[in-house]
């Protein structure tokens, strides 16, 4: 019997909200905002979320980057008297700082000397500009690289700087398209290498390259790190051709038409590209890259010609940013929610207003002052359900085109899709109590005389 006339309340307020559907939706656009704007924020905060994890994963957790750099001028000194000071010297990024490093900072876990060179490869008449990344193993743990299938250098090739290499995924697939790479070779440069391993494929967005100064990894070449430095280049070692590069510098570059890359190789001391250091916790971040800067420049004889970046702790400020963002995208849908409900409740009042002869009718019918809150109940979470309903719709395709069109990622969740339901019907059920409350309240006599 009481499922019965709930039934038949439902109904009348469902004949009551169809009859003004008007009134109803434009009613219900507090809750359709508010509920776009919360699965927007939350799918906006998850993809910059999501980003971050895999930039930090690109970058490897508690590592510190050591870039070599332009020697820095001081910057209270007068032009003049900046040219004037003779130039210091300086050995440059090299290996002997690796092994000074895991010699004297014990909060190191491990370390990760890089050579990067501008190359090309070449296989069947197909020739294609890549990257030559001298490495050693410690490299693939740092960064979360694994194998797709081969296997890693062993010590003997690592020793010795045998002709070996591992491949990204891409140029597995441009050059070995239909065959199986391990023990192939090809031609890196001048040299030919045997390929002992292929990498798994690295989805990497333009946004995460752009952010992080990365390249893309699926297209590098990877060898011994003795293998570049004795097969390839050694800027450590002054040669016959580097003595022509400088004396042709000197004096005019000889005639010869260099390109500013060339240059920037041929200004380039280091012999090292790239030193990635490793520590075993993330409190030690700070402290241990304090003591690599002092120790770096004390072996470089005060010359500032490195930059050291703690990749975590910037993606972590990021963080920290998107989730101030987040916060304010929620007080914003918060309040247009309040709105929403606040507008629910001014238009329910004013249809107890209009409809108090229907009330009084009622009651001397004898409905009773339950089933008057039920009605009222039903039309104020119908109005809220039905916006929230068409929120989902809106927040999920407002999400869409913020993906497609502003290069953001976004992951709407199942969880925010219930969490903003639930919302609106709770907004329609607190905020329709009054106005319930209110039509149950009324006297059926002076309802009925109502005009």
């Amino acid at each position: 019997m009481i499922n019965q006339r709930v039934l038949a309340n439902f109904y009348i307020a469902l004949e009551a909200v169809m009859a003004n559907r008007v009134r109803s939706i434009l009613t219900a656009l507090g809750i359709i905002f508010g509920v776009a704007a919360v699965i927007a924020m939350l799918a906006i905060g998850n993809g910059a979320q999501q980003e971050i994890l895999e930039q930090i994963k690109l970058v490897g957790v508690n590592n510190i980057v050591i870039s070599p750099i332009v020697e820095q001028k001081e910057e209270n000194l007068a032009e003049g008297e900046a040219g004037s000071q003779k130039k210091k010297f300086s050995p440059g990024l090299t290996t002997r700082d690796v092994s000074s490093i895991k010699r004297a900072i014990p909060a190191v876990k491990t370390i990760s000397p890089e050579i990067i060179l501008d190359t090309y490869i070449i296989k069947n008449g197909v020739r294609r500009s890549a990257k030559l990344v001298g490495v050693e193993p410690s490299y693939f743990k740092i960064t979360n690289f694994e194998l797709l299938e081969g296997k890693m250098f062993n010590d003997d090739q690592l020793k010795r700087g045998s002709p070996v290499c591992i491949i990204g995924k891409s140029i597995q697939a441009k050059f070995f398209p239909t065959e199986d790479p391990i023990g192939k070779t090809i031609k890196c440069g001048n040299n030919w290498l045997t390929i002992v391993g292929v990498l798994k494929e690295r989805i990497i967005s333009e946004h995460s390259i752009n952010n992080l100064g990365i390249r893309d990894y699926n297209m590098d070449v990877y060898t011994p790190l003795q293998t570049v430095l004795i097969r390839y280049r050694n800027r450590d070692l002054i040669t016959q051709a580097m003595i022509q590069q400088a004396n042709q510098a000197s004096f005019g570059r000889g005639g010869t038409d260099e390109s500013a890359e060339e240059e920037a190789e041929r200004e380039n001391y280091n012999q090292l590209d790239r030193l990635v250091v490793q520590v075993d916790e993330t409190q030690l971040l700070n402290p241990t890259a304090d003591v690599l800067s002092r120790m770096l420049q004390r072996r470089h004889f005060d010359v500032v010609d490195f930059e050291i970046e703690i990749p975590e702790l910037l993606l972590k400020q990021q963080q920290r940013t998107n989730d101030i963002f987040n916060y304010v995208l929620g007080a914003i849908a918060g309040i247009s929610l309040l709105v929403g409900g606040i507008g629910i409740m001014n238009i329910m009042l004013a249809s107890v207003l209009e409809r108090i002869k229907e009330i009084g009718l009622r009651l001397s019918l004898g409905a009773r002052k339950s089933d008057i809150v039920n009605q009222f109940l039903f039309e104020s979470v119908m109005i809220s359900v039905t916006g929230g309903i068409i929120g989902i719709i809106l927040g999920v395709t407002l999400a869409y085109v913020v993906s497609e069109f502003a290069d953001i990622p976004t992951i709407v969740s199942i969880t925010s899709i219930i969490l903003s339901f639930g919302v609106a019907a709770t907004v329609g059920l607190i905020f329709g109590i009054a106005p319930a409350r209110r039509a149950a309240q009324q006297d059926p006599i002076s309802s009925l005389r109502y005009e």
